[in-house]
């Protein structure tokens, strides 16, 4: 393999850039459209309370589970190839999605989605690392391919709304369509194929072995989050995690393995995976919070609410920006802590959401953890990635997409208890009140804003449970505190001996083949 002293990037790889944006962007909105169709297509197709969970959770499921043997599937036979066979399987769940007659075929169209999502991801991060070898120019795509992941947040809700005002609820999957046949067009005539010309056989029983230690701990994690503390969850999680030993050892043993454990020696990329698993403990779970807190306890309607956080996506946007020329004067460990010592801080005004001017610290406390966990993100991603050799860039970007959904269902499940468990403590349920009322309101606060919806005589009831939920929330806020100074303190120790970035000798350059 012949390596090249920082070979830049030309206008073929950022016109490529601009593609690669595309799947990312469309992902990104995704993930927040079908919240807003679950009212009509409830309406049409009338799912039961389990299917409608399905609809929602199996498109996350499966594409937690695909990860890792996407990512390297995409080392061993080519990521572009991968990702345009993503692309159009994509597209064509989208329409069956789209024209779903029933729940049950919605739900597989949206595990088809899932499974295709799964080579999206990685094949977009692993192509951005082998054609933007320069370690500077690697530093900047990333973080403009991270800003149409944000942006895609924050134009989703915004699209879907105009769709679903206008048309039927299958028409916020039918947009997918579109973007995947340009990506399916531009694609061969801009992104350059790589591969790993030197890999043998996937192992097929180390594909079954990960996707069943994946799947029942991120069921079992997110099951917990919804409130289900009985034996189902806790034995999916148990069996999830002695699968997961069951695959490291095989994996040990194997002479071309699914997933090659070698990655974690390098200090520099598993000290970006293990800061950016932390934090992705904490946006997740307190988002949720935050977003109860606002409509529930402030009152704001989902669409003033929307409003309320545009600034968080601003400044985000403006945090990856800004994020690769700090890292061209500084060493990434001081950026990455500096920016989570700036949302230590946002954490901390979440302490205060029970008090005068709640609204305001929460927004800004939310703002502030975001922008401070930008550069995390970008620089995170880029070391994790330019750790690796490149014809192993695909697999670790699974990994990086892997452990931050196994994190995210954590912190859920952590967060979100901490929250429930404050806010049943702290419930002071006024004497008088009728039993079911009460009951509806020791569950949850949106139990208590329903029950008391048109009985005056329950006011005080609903005060003393917003104060309750503040304090849960608060409490919340106060634990992401700490796992974020953690996540500051491992960055700052484990990172920094890494200059930087432009510093240091690039990584020997990918062999392209021919497509």
């Amino acid at each position: 393999m012949n390596k090249t002293a920082s070979p830049q990037a030309g206008w073929r790889e950022w016109t490529g850039l601009s593609v690669l944006v595309l799947p990312t962007l469309l992902l990104s909105i995704d993930i927040s459209v079908l919240h807003l169709a679950v009212p009509a297509l409830t309406e049409e197709l009338r799912p039961t309370s389990s299917e409608l969970l399905w609809i929602s959770d199996i498109y996350g499921f499966l594409i937690a589970g695909f990860l890792i043997t996407m990512g390297t599937l995409g080392d061993r036979v080519g990521r572009r190839r991968i990702l345009l066979i993503g692309g159009a399987a994509f597209a064509v769940a989208s329409v069956l999605a789209a024209y779903a007659p029933t729940a049950e075929l919605l739900i597989v169209a949206r595990g088809l989605l899932g499974v295709a999502g799964a080579t999206l991801m990685p094949s977009t991060l692993s192509l951005i690392s082998n054609m933007f070898r320069d370690p500077v120019q690697r530093t900047r795509a990333i973080s403009l391919w991270m800003g149409g992941f944000i942006g895609g947040m924050v134009i989703g809700p915004l699209v879907g709304g105009v769709l679903l005002e206008h048309f039927w609820w299958g028409s916020v999957f039918l947009m997918n369509v579109p973007v995947m046949v340009l990506l399916l067009v531009a694609g061969p005539l801009l992104l350059p194929e790589y591969r790993n010309p030197g890999s043998g056989r996937i192992d097929l029983v180390s594909v079954v072995l990960s996707m069943a230690a994946v799947l029942p701990v991120i069921y079992g994690l997110k099951e917990l989050a919804a409130g289900d503390f009985g034996w189902g969850p806790v034995t999916g999680i148990a069996v999830g995690l002695a699968l997961g030993v069951v695959f490291v050892r095989r994996q040990r043993l194997l002479a071309d393995p699914l997933l090659d454990l070698k990655l974690f020696g390098d200090r520099k990329f598993s000290a970006s995976l293990g800061t950016l698993m932390l934090v992705a403990m904490i946006g997740p779970g307190l988002g949720l919070l935050a977003a109860q807190y606002l409509q529930l306890v402030e009152e704001l309607s989902p669409l003033q609410a929307g409003l309320w956080m545009l600034p968080t996506s601003a400044t985000v946007i403006v945090g990856i920006a800004v994020t690769p020329v700090l890292a061209r004067r500084f060493r990434p460990a001081h950026v990455i802590a500096g920016g989570l010592a700036a949302g230590v801080l946002g954490m901390v005004l979440f302490t205060q959401a029970g008090g005068a001017g709640g609204l305001a610290y929460v927004v800004i406390g939310q703002t502030m953890f975001f922008a401070g966990s930008s550069p995390l993100v970008v620089l995170g991603i880029d070391m994790v990635v330019g750790a690796a050799p490149p014809e192993r860039s695909g697999v670790a970007s699974a990994l990086s997409e892997t452990g931050q959904e196994f994190s995210a269902a954590l912190g859920l499940a952590v967060l979100g208890s901490l929250a429930t468990i404050v806010y049943r403590a702290g419930l002071a349920v006024p004497e008088g009140t009728p039993a079911g009322l009460a009951d509806a309101a020791r569950d949850t606060l949106g139990g208590a804003v329903g029950a008391a919806e048109g009985r005056p005589a329950a006011a005080e009831l609903l005060a003393a449970a917003k104060d309750a939920f503040s304090g849960g929330l608060a409490a919340a806020g106060a634990a992401s505190a700490v796992i974020m100074l953690a996540a500051a303190a491992l960055a700052l120790t484990s990172l920094r001996h890494v200059p930087p970035i432009g510093s240091a000798a690039p990584a020997g350059e990918a062999a392209p083949v021919s497509s």
